[in-house]
């Protein structure tokens, strides 16, 4: 009789089974959303999660101007780029950029800043699609609803 062992699975690229998942911001806490999506954007929620392999869902983000941030952080919390210029540092805040031209930026660099660096880390943010207001393009898609608010009371404000 054979002996059992133990063997880890790794799936291949082309044995990836990827869905849709939207998720409605409004009211939910910045931080707690970016890190739920960005494990589904890895796919850490799959059972047949392999690290070198892009084996995550699509996530659409509508709501993403309504989304909300606890304590002061709205106002201290302090966004730092650099132009590349010798002194070019610049500082924004949430408040403003969420003000601003392109309010879904908040999240896309919470979410980025949750997956790793590199060609892979390139590939499943190319899954991710937020948008500012509720219209969004991917109904063909057929998407799942990913009620991130039920998850825990903390991931919603309270009003």
């Amino acid at each position: 009789m054979k002996a059992l062992t133990k063997v880890t699975r790794s799936i291949k690229p082309a044995e990836v089974e990827k869905k849709w998942h939207i998720v409605d911001a409004d009211g939910l806490v910045v931080g707690r959303l970016a890190a739920i999506v960005a494990n589904h954007l890895r796919g850490k929620h799959k059972p047949s999660y392999t690290p070198h392999v892009d084996c995550g869902d699509h996530v659409i983000i509508i709501n993403a101007d309504k989304v909300k941030f606890t304590g002061r952080k709205m106002t201290d919390k302090v966004y730092y780029k650099h132009t590349g210029h010798p002194g070019g540092i610049k500082e924004t805040t949430p408040a403003k950029v969420l003000g601003g031209r392109f309010p879904e930026r908040v999240l896309e660099k919470a979410v980025e800043r949750m997956i790793p660096r590199g060609p892979l880390g390139r590939a499943q943010m190319r899954a991710l699609h937020i948008y500012a207001g509720t219209e969004h393009p991917h109904d063909g898609q057929k998407p799942e609803t990913l009620d991130v608010a039920s998850m825990n009371r903390k991931n919603k404000v309270a009003a």
